[in-house]
């Protein structure tokens, strides 16, 4: 489970992170910055990168896709950034860690999928944050992956132990 949801990463506020005592965000790039096909940032999302980091926040992004893609995005707005991660695994979360000089307890991870994302995110220790992935439509091997997020989440819906809707 992801310690909060939001609709998107435009409802994440910097004032309410450094209230936490939050420094850094690691924030993962295909459907939750941008739709997964989709090769440069948004003015949006350019914004809401240069509003965190002038709060203070450091942002990484941490994706599992490959260093073009990756590189594509980031390099253009001067984004740090991790490719081909593996999430979940907890070795490019630490990695990220140790790029933005950060504890774990002083570190958001922000993504879109339950299996990669938030797990990875969980079983490294840091706080996570589930966003609706921004478009509907999913890479070749992220498809499997949200077929077993809806089952998740249709269970945890059932049990009472989720109340958002999608």
């Amino acid at each position: 489970m992801p310690d909060e949801y939001v609709k998107d990463i435009f409802h994440i506020s910097p004032d309410v992170l450094k209230e936490k005592g939050i420094k850094g965000i690691i924030t993962d790039l295909d459907n939750t910055l941008v739709e997964w096909d989709r090769p440069e940032a948004t003015p949006e999302i350019i914004e809401w990168i240069r509003s965190m980091e002038q709060a203070g926040l450091q942002v990484t992004i941490l994706s599992n896709n490959n260093q073009l893609r990756v590189k594509a995005f980031c390099d253009p707005i001067g984004t740090p950034f991790i490719f081909d991660a593996r999430k979940p695994l907890r070795k490019s979360f630490k990695r990220a860690l140790s790029m933005m000089g950060l504890k774990k307890e002083e570190v958001v991870m922000v993504g879109d999928q339950i299996m990669t994302d938030v797990l990875g995110g969980n079983r490294f220790g840091i706080h996570t944050i589930l966003v609706v992935p921004v478009a509907n439509s999913d890479g070749f091997f992220t498809k499997f992956n949200r077929m077993m997020e809806r089952r998740i989440l249709d269970k945890l819906k059932r049990s009472g132990m989720i109340n958002w809707e999608e």
